[in-house]
């Protein structure tokens, strides 16, 4: 995490209070059995999101900064710590669907309690615990996305395709035009995060880089094109895939983008809003890096670094675009004009995620939180439909393995000049 401006108690304790209850309001139409089910290893339970980033607050902030403060529950860390090796042993990530106990209405008491706990002890609070609930804010907001997706790959595991809400009126939008292309001559540039504001450690420092010359897609690529790199035998002609990407479709039979198929000659896919059929102007989403970096081959074209996608989004609105605002049936919808590099779909780049030059983690457990991933995966920048509006930055890195694609991820296009 960055230093931090200097925020006021008040604006502190909104923060908190509007992103802990976006997170209440995404749940609220699940039962106890939905937000119990584990549908992959990849993906969590409702549930557990919904306790694990209460145990962040708790951990991090109550237990560590506040005297006196006594657990809310003594056996809630085993269960609801993910990753952080620092505070010892945890219950299994695969099996983070067997646990019945405690209910969806105990994990609401947990966080309630905790909630209370934070506003109470917030004033007395100094700078260092400050900064951890606002990084636990942040941490939250990445949960709200996941949490998202994990309930779409769940109820697309359901035979019976439920809706979790009512699909949103269709606004009819005119098929995006030809692709124009965003030009860049050779030279240095500037990335990563510049200090204003809040961070991840992972972005920064901010470092001087070389591009060369190269330009980029106004726009990211649309399902009516995907429909094209389908209907041409994409998902059949090697010469298009990278080695492992072509072993992984052939293993796992993969021949459109997840969630989609054809029903009587006509491509539909499923969402947050049930089953419906595809929309020709919109973004294409749920495909991998090896699907975006096949389809780049086959379009003359490649995927652009993350240096250059900052760059070409650096003059962007990070607030901009379709993001999330609401509990909703997100997806990425048709766009109406210019570039838009925030917002509906993350975008897959060919860059490694691999730490910035003097990149050091933070002390103590948090430092756990990005640079032990900085191994086999990707980065995607630009944010999604359900990406917490204000959560998003230029220098944001998101990051996935090349097979992952149950997140909201898409397509823009590079090429050298």
């Amino acid at each position: 995490m960055q230093p931090r401006e200097a925020t006021s108690h008040d604006d502190l304790a909104a923060r908190f209070g509007r992103v802990r209850s976006l997170s209440e309001a995404l749940v609220a139409p699940l039962s106890d059995a939905d937000a119990t089910v584990q549908s992959m290893d990849d993906a969590s339970p409702a549930k557990w999101h919904l306790a694990h980033t209460t145990w962040f607050f708790e951990t991090f902030v109550l237990r560590d900064h506040v005297a006196g403060y006594r657990l809310h529950d003594p056996r809630f860390p085993f269960l609801f710590n993910s990753y952080y090796e620092a505070e010892g042993r945890r219950h299994a990530r695969g099996r983070r669907g067997m646990v019945t106990r405690p209910t969806l209405a105990e994990v609401k008491v947990y966080r309630a309690a905790v909630d209370s706990a934070l506003i109470t002890a917030l004033p007395s609070l100094g700078g260092t615990p400050r900064d951890l609930v606002e990084l636990g804010c942040h941490h939250e907001q990445q949960h709200q996305e996941l949490l998202l997706t994990d309930i779409l790959h769940l109820f697309s595991e359901n035979p019976l395709e439920p809706a979790l809400w009512s699909p949103a009126p269709k606004v009819p939008v005119a098929m995006p035009d030809t692709i124009n292309w965003l030009d860049r001559d050779e030279g240095v540039i500037e990335i990563g995060h510049d200090g204003q504001g809040f961070a991840f450690d992972c972005e920064g420092p901010r470092h001087r880089t070389l591009v060369s010359a190269h330009s980029l897609a106004d726009r990211t690529v649309t399902n009516g094109e995907w429909q094209q790199f389908i209907a041409d035998g994409g998902y059949r002609e090697p010469r298009w895939w990278l080695s492992d990407g072509w072993s992984w479709l052939q293993r796992e039979g993969i021949h459109a983008p997840l969630y989609w198929e054809e029903r009587d000659g006509v491509w539909t896919r499923f969402g947050l809003d049930g089953r419906r059929p595809i929309d020709p102007a919109a973004p294409v989403t749920h495909v991998s890096f090896y699907e975006a970096d096949a389809y780049a081959s086959w379009a003359g074209a490649r995927l652009p670094t993350e240096a250059e996608w900052e760059a070409a989004a650096a003059a962007d609105d990070p607030n901009g675009g379709n993001q999330l605002d609401s509990a909703g049936a997100v997806e990425p919808r048709p766009a109406e004009s210019g570039p838009a590099f925030f917002g509906d779909v993350w975008e897959w780049t060919g860059s490694a995620y691999r730490p910035y030059p003097g990149f050091s983690a933070a002390d103590g457990a948090v430092g756990e939180y990005n640079g032990k991933f900085m191994s086999g995966q990707f980065v995607l920048r630009g944010g999604s439909c359900a990406t917490p509006r204000g959560h998003a930055r230029a220098s944001y890195r998101n990051f996935f393995y090349p097979h992952q694609r149950w997140q909201f991820t898409g397509v823009r296009l590079a090429r050298d000049r």
